[in-house]
């Protein structure tokens, strides 16, 4: 799960275990039967409690959750095992009282096990406290909080769904035997659009057929996006208006500006899943906890812009529009750079976390390249970005501080806009000192190059440098290992000698010097060649 806000959105109240172990050998359908009848008999009495003719209220959000979290069952020393082997299937819900991501995706899992229990779906929701049952959390698998495992027969298996409660309906009703819900009745297609804010919708005259298989086909494979079917065809256009076909349609439904998208390939799994990979997301994707999972792992390019969402308002639509253009290729994401949590990390990247402008952003995540649009994000400037990133023209960007004045340094201090100059079109041997801040040895390190540079001071074919690798970058500077000392020879940059660096000073300078006559030497064989 991403990394959630420091504060916690939910408040979790410890419910009373409700369910007696006889519920723990009973079939999971018998199971949601009871708990209905035991929310039907509380409503029933609540209204003889009002006179007979009393119609109540419509619950409210907390009595629902209230309602919901009762379904989910507590697990202990006693009850895990007999759960688990007496219910086909079981998703558990491993966490730690004082988790804030535990905190913020139960009332999630509650609500999902209300709604599959309206469903009559067979999956038991548990959930455990894997702090105060650690020895059965450790069986289970579960080694971190929040951890989500469903058991089938016993056997577990990770859970790879989404985090809000919608997408773990659906994720569960798929891998419990229900990849598609078909729609029979017109009241319940307007229900299922009510419900459900992103589907897929199938149109077919007979439910076999070569057309029809590759559908389920796609239907199972997928884990995301809840799939539905009909046979008529003013059904399928309440699901989807406009439907052309009578017999055959396939399409996805999105809650945002570009709603409908039709499916024009031919029926098979995956091309299916292709295109429903192509248009899952939305022209413009807002990050957040919940789905920053699932964006994180696209393998799309991704173009990402950060800004106030006031100041976003008036980007949206020039984004729509390159999005539309791209969206088989490129995803587009939105995040307020206020969001500490979620900008912060991808604007340290760049060097520019302290930023407050909008900036355009995009991301190779295969390369491991990163890029910036270094002017206005213009509509023009936006589509022209987006367009060299694919054609894999765009210059891939290095952070770099500020260029330093070195007037009179005895060490120079290079970053990453003056790498070329500095270091590699330089034609005197260069020793170069890379450090970070975080760095428990730079300092003695550091200590040593200055040393170095006040007893080879005068020498004009020496020069001293250090950079700070935190903050700037250059391609042609690989370095993983902090602090590290590197001899450029004034006639091959191409191929720096690494010095060691826990040498006493003595030892750097008798190898400096060392080098220095080799590098001598290969300059008067090269003049003597001439």
């Amino acid at each position: 799960m991403p990394t959630p806000k420091p504060t916690s959105r939910f408040i979790f109240l410890t419910i009373t275990l409700l369910l007696s172990l006889t519920f723990l050998t009973s079939k999971a359908t018998e199971d949601s039967d009871d708990i209905e009848e035991l929310i039907a008999l509380d409503e029933e009495q609540e209204q003889q409690e009002h006179g007979g003719t009393h119609h109540p209220k419509p619950p409210s959000e907390a009595e629902v959750l209230s309602r919901a979290q009762r379904i989910v069952l507590e697990l202990n020393n006693d009850n895990t095992q007999m759960a688990i082997d007496g219910n086909e299937f079981v998703l558990i819900l491993g966490y730690a009282p004082w988790c804030v991501r535990s905190a913020e995706l139960m009332p999630r899992f509650a609500e999902a096990a209300g709604s599959l229990n309206e469903l009559k779906n067979p999956v038991l929701m548990a959930k455990i406290d894997a702090e105060r049952y650690p020895k059965v959390a450790s069986n289970l698998g579960i080694k971190g909080y929040p951890t989500l495992l469903l058991f089938v027969n016993s056997t577990s298996q990770a859970y790879t769904g989404g985090f809000s409660a919608e997408e773990m309906v659906i994720w569960l009703r798929k891998k419990t035997g229900t990849p598609v819900v078909r729609v029979d009745s017109i009241d319940e297609a307007n229900d299922f659009v009510k419900k459900h804010s992103m589907f897929a919708a199938g149109l077919f005259d007979k439910f076999e057929g070569p057309d029809y298989e590759e559908f389920v086909k796609a239907a199972t494979t997928d884990n995301e996006i809840q799939f539905v079917e009909t046979s008529s065809p003013r059904i399928a256009n309440i699901l989807y208006p406009d439907v052309k076909s009578t017999n055959l349609f396939f399409g996805i439904v999105k809650s945002e500006p570009e709603r409908y998208t039709s499916y024009e390939d031919a029926f098979e799994k995956d091309r299916i899943l292709q295109f429903l990979n192509d248009n899952k997301f939305p022209l413009v994707t807002f990050l957040t906890e919940v789905n920053s999972a699932k964006v994180y792992s696209s393998d799309k390019l991704q173009v990402y812009v950060f800004a106030e969402a006031d100041d976003f308002k008036k980007l949206l639509e020039p984004f729509q529009d390159a999005a539309r253009k791209f969206k088989s290729k490129i995803m587009f994401v939105f995040i307020d750079i206020k969001d500490d949590n979620l900008a912060k990390p991808f604007l340290t990247l760049f060097g520019l976390e302290e930023s407050e402008d909008t900036l355009v952003t995009a991301f190779d995540y295969k390369s491991g390249a990163k890029y910036l649009l270094e002017s206005d994000p213009t509509p023009a400037r936006i589509e022209e970005f987006c367009s060299r990133l694919l054609k894999g023209i765009l210059p891939p960007f290095y952070k770099s501080q500020a260029i330093p004045d070195n007037k009179g340094a005895d060490i120079l201090t290079v970053v990453g806009k003056t790498f070329d100059d500095l270091i590699l079109r330089s034609s005197k041997n260069i020793i170069l000192e890379i450090h970070t801040p975080w760095c428990l040895t730079c300092e003695t390190t550091s200590k040593q190059v200055e040393k170095l540079a006040k007893h080879f001071k005068g020498l004009e074919n020496v020069v001293f440098a250090r950079i700070d690798a935190s903050v700037n970058e250059h391609p042609k500077l690989e370095v993983d290992d902090y602090p590290t000392l590197l001899f450029y020879p004034g006639s091959n940059k191409s191929n720096p000698i690494k010095m060691p660096t826990k040498s006493s000073a003595k030892d750097l300078a008798i190898l400096i010097n060392k080098h220095l006559k080799a590098e001598a030497e290969t300059q008067d064989m090269a003049k003597d060649e001439l």
